[in-house]
């Protein structure tokens, strides 16, 4: 990650804060620095010292920053009742602060956090969401926005706001994945034990974090190993000495934890890559299907019909 800078996370805490809306999410955004992610984390807000949902305290907490490095990233976490708390003098401090943040610092929401960001004017022109209870008042504060029910999260470029409670932690592997790549994120969400969520009208589940939602060691070995190297041209032999099985046993460990084949885990992951190397680097398809391991760029086409519309010539140059 050579000239890559560490990203700043301020998350903003108000009095009253819902626990899960910020420890799951920063636990998460923990681990992965740990791992070795870019991130730095401050925890801030108003007091220093706050009441929580449980009746327990936080402190340490840190100020309102009055300046914010050049990559920042503003995540505002949610409350357990947000008709009493955001009408403190602590939660319109807050509102203030948002106002001056430096236009172009990316912002974020956990659960009802929404409602401090809209009261800001940061989601007019946006698309967004929260808790699904919210909708009409996040929709009420925020009139120019666009605002987008039944979603775990939404990202809008600048601003990403996320249903909250559990769904803070699927927007912070979102982050992750966004900053640190998908196999941290995939080993994030494997420290978690997290289940992937997924409903009809929700965003599609990242491939690199699908396929995950067991506890099979040897086969979690497997899949680390494809997403590590998804252009090498692994044999079965060869990841089933990486899960420490036989051939045989690896492949109905796969079937049966994961509901598919690993040529087909390994297709998916690569058509993931090539899909990323066409949207955002504009590659020939040459090229690309050569990066991602395919024999030919009609190789890459072949099986690119099986798991996408349209052409990989028309997704160059298509950054979501």
């Amino acid at each position: 990650m050579s000239g890559v800078s560490v990203l700043h996370i301020y998350l903003v805490l108000t009095p009253n804060v819902l626990m899960l809306d910020y420890a799951g999410p920063a636990e998460a955004l923990r681990m992965a620095r740990d791992m070795g992610a870019l991130l730095a984390l401050h925890t801030c807000g108003p007091q220093g010292d706050i009441p929580t949902s449980l009746s327990t305290g936080l402190s340490g907490l840190e100020p309102l920053p009055a300046n914010l490095p050049p990559r920042s990233m503003v995540l505002v976490v949610g409350n357990s009742n947000e008709a009493v708390d955001y009408a403190t003098d602590a939660a319109r401090s807050v509102v203030q602060w948002l106002r001056a943040v430096p236009q172009g610092t990316r912002m974020a929401s956990i659960c009802s956090g929404a409602l401090l960001l809209a009261q800001a004017g940061c989601l007019d022109g946006r698309h967004c969401t929260t808790h699904h209870t919210l909708i009409a008042e996040l929709q009420a504060l925020a009139p120019r926005a666009q605002v987008v029910a039944d979603r775990i999260f939404v990202d809008d470029g600048g601003v990403l706001t996320s249903a909250g409670i559990t769904t803070g932690i699927d927007l912070a592997l979102y982050l992750i994945e966004q900053e640190a790549g998908p196999e941290l994120a995939a080993r994030v969400a494997r420290r978690l034990v997290v289940y992937q969520r997924r409903g009809t009208h929700d965003p599609q589940m990242s491939p690199w974090l699908a396929h995950r939602n067991h506890m099979h060691p040897a086969v979690h070995r497997a899949q680390d190993a494809v997403a590590r190297e998804p252009e090498r041209n692994w044999t079965l032999s060869a990841l089933a000495d990486v899960a420490c099985v036989s051939p045989r046993h690896l492949t109905r460990l796969f079937a049966q934890h994961t509901g598919i084949s690993v040529v087909v885990y390994q297709q998916q992951l690569r058509i993931a890559r090539a899909k990323e190397l066409l949207a955002r680097q504009g590659l020939p398809v040459e090229r690309v299907a050569e990066a991602c391991g395919f024999a030919s760029a009609r190789d890459l086409r072949r099986v690119w019909r099986k798991y996408e519309p349209g052409s990989p010539a028309a997704a160059r140059g298509m950054v979501q």
